[in-house]
């Protein structure tokens, strides 16, 4: 898997499976870099599904910021193992920080973006 930024993405052609990650925020800073990752191995067989799991791989993104944590990790478990296994690391930090928020919700002004020392 490769990680795109989202200044980079208007170079990948449209015919390769982009798929959001996380934005992240510098301390102390206003502007935001939104990562993306080029998917490389799709199996054959997953093509007839390609599209759905993209879309509900989007929602999961989507729904994060908007705290809805009973979605998210009931989707995250039905995308472990997807796109050759290669975003199971990233499903497996997102689930963690979901069970962590279910447990104790971020301030009020939390906005979805992680704030990250170094990019």
């Amino acid at each position: 898997m490769n990680i795109i930024f989202g200044d980079s993405l208007n170079l990948i052609p449209n015919h390769y499976t982009i798929l959001e990650l996380d934005t992240f925020r510098y301390p102390g800073k206003s502007e935001t870099k939104t990562a993306y990752c080029l998917v490389e191995k799709i199996a054959v067989d997953e093509y007839a599904t390609l599209e759905h799991y993209k879309t509900l791989h989007a929602d999961v993104v989507k729904y994060y910021k908007q705290r809805q944590w009973n979605y998210c990790e009931q989707a995250i478990g039905g995308l472990m193992g997807r796109w050759g296994r290669e975003l199971d690391s990233f499903y497996t930090d997102l689930l963690e920080r979901v069970i962590a928020y279910k447990q104790t919700e971020p301030p009020e002004d939390w906005d979805g973006i992680r704030v990250k020392l170094d990019i």
